[in-house]
């Protein structure tokens, strides 16, 4: 077989025997190096699989002589092995003006949270050990308290994300027993939510009979009155934190529904989907219902998320009475639902935060991000315009502007945060040509080792810069943008 390097005289197209062999490859000084460094399993695995590929362009007429010299394969060698190693998930700088981004991972975890992992995931911890006894633990008493303590429930237990807990919960109150499973919710509260999760296909999940009361706009005291009987297992409110119904219009509130409901010994469930533990109002924000009134005005059951608005782990937390939870706790679904330790671990470190709550504006980034003054993301747009401008010149023009953000893209995405950024617009470009430069732009700004992510609106690509707290690994990689434009 010919040397790599005896390709180039047989024009400039290379042959298949112009390849080298796997042995003769990984030969090389730069194949001997990733095989010191990753082992012989992968390398040789992704030499054969490149020399596959460059075979088959070479059958076919369409490999370039170029392309078999030994430092373009080596190269290519090298390339394909870090690429096999590059993970999936990875960090991105959420410039869209979405603070609780759905698509983005929710909520950011804060330091407290990330350090409290760190220490126990690297060493054994006590999961589920009781170190006061010595015996087997249960891994909801972790939490347990703190919810208590936060919210004043009696009892309290945790799955693995909201929509668990809304099925864990109709599911042991309701599913267990056919003659008595029909769960009463108003028609104004039919919510679905991401991937298609509706409430209709939760109940019979569940093995409840969903009783649809009311109408869509308007839902009356005795409109549940009237549902109750011997077969009604629960009543459920439904939260719709993720749209809103305005006009003519009637609901009936928990402190209302709860009388009703237990004259008849029938339980009160609520799902509160985003849930904040605190008044979202003291900090300028809009109010939102709190598990704490939630129990006051008589629900049993309250269910509502980790990764929301509290600013933790995707959990689903449930709190209420102790016969409610204890049921819930109970039910065999629950271990097929169950927290693992990581997040357990953030979980607990995050519901320590709401203990010292003249400190959680500054400990707690959801909070910290929400109620940032536009003034100080306006300062950041200014400092950074020029930087930004000397990156996409002279195909874009950059001004400061000011943008209305979202608090999040399932949570609450009606409410409105004023904010500032950049608009980078395509310049000299005609009306057709538009479109086409503005994604050119947006993905030159995805491939960056730190992936960039705005929002296109109005012919232009905004950069919203409220939850962009340091701009250094911004603008540290502008160079690089720009050699993506060229």
């Amino acid at each position: 077989m010919a040397a790599p390097e005896e390709s180039v005289v047989h024009g400039s197209k290379a042959r298949p025997q112009d390849l080298p062999s796997v042995d003769l490859l990984l030969r090389g000084a730069t194949a001997s190096a990733l095989l010191h460094e990753h082992g012989h399993t992968l390398v040789v695995k992704e030499a054969r699989a490149l020399l596959d590929g460059l075979r088959a362009q070479a059958v076919a007429g369409t490999l370039q002589a170029q392309a078999v010299k030994p430092e373009a394969v080596a190269d290519a060698l090298t390339a394909r092995v870090r690429t096999r190693l590059a993970p999936r998930m990875q960090a991105v700088l959420n410039l869209t003006g979405i603070v609780i981004h759905t698509n983005f991972g929710r909520a950011l975890l804060a330091d407290a949270a990330l350090q409290h992992m760190l220490k126990l995931m690297a060493s054994p911890n006590n999961l589920e050990y009781d170190l006061a006894s010595g015996g087997r633990g249960d891994r909801d008493s972790i939490v347990e308290e703190l919810l208590c303590t936060i919210t004043g429930a009696e009892a309290a237990t945790v799955v693995n994300n909201n929509a668990a807990a809304v099925l864990l919960t109709i599911a042991a109150l309701a599913g267990a027993t056919p003659d008595k499973s029909e769960v009463i919710v108003s028609r104004g509260e039919l919510v679905e939510i991401g991937g298609a999760f509706r409430m209709p296909d939760v109940m019979a999940s569940a093995g409840a009979r969903m009783v649809e009361v009311g109408t869509t706009n308007r839902t009356h005291p005795a409109d549940y009155e009237r549902a109750i009987n011997d077969r009604t297992a629960l009543v459920m409110k439904v939260h719709t934190s993720n749209y809103m119904v305005q006009g003519f219009t009637a609901t009936v509130d928990e402190a209302v529904l709860a009388p009703i409901a237990h004259a008849r010994g029938v339980p009160l469930a609520t799902d509160l989907g985003s849930g904040s533990l605190i008044d979202l109002a003291h900090y300028g924000l809009p109010r939102e219902p709190l598990p704490q009134e939630m129990l006051a005005a008589g629900c049993d059951v309250v269910t509502f998320s980790g990764d929301k608005l509290l600013g933790g782990p995707q959990a689903g937390l449930i709190v209420g009475s102790k016969e409610a939870v204890g049921r819930i706790r109970k039910y065999p679904m629950k271990r097929a639902l169950r927290m693992s330790k990581l997040p357990m671990a953030a979980l607990e470190a995050t519901l320590m935060l709401y203990l010292r709550p003249e400190r959680l504006a500054q400990d707690l980034p959801t909070l910290r991000l929400l109620t940032r003054p536009a003034d100080t993301i306006r300062a950041l747009a200014h400092a950074v315009r020029g930087a930004v401008a000397d990156a996409v010149s002279p195909r874009f023009t950059v001004e400061v502007v000011e943008l209305l953000g979202q608090i999040g893209s399932g949570s609450l995405p009606v409410e409105r945060l004023p904010s500032a950024g950049l608009a980078l617009a395509p310049a000299g470009t005609s009306k057709k040509g538009i479109g086409t430069a503005l994604d050119a732009l947006a993905t030159a700004l995805r491939s960056l080792p730190l992936p960039v992510i705005g929002r296109i609106a109005d012919d232009r690509l905004l950069l919203d810069l409220r939850c962009l707290e340091n701009s250094a690994p911004f603008v540290d990689q502008l160079p690089a943008l720009r050699e993506r434009l060229q």
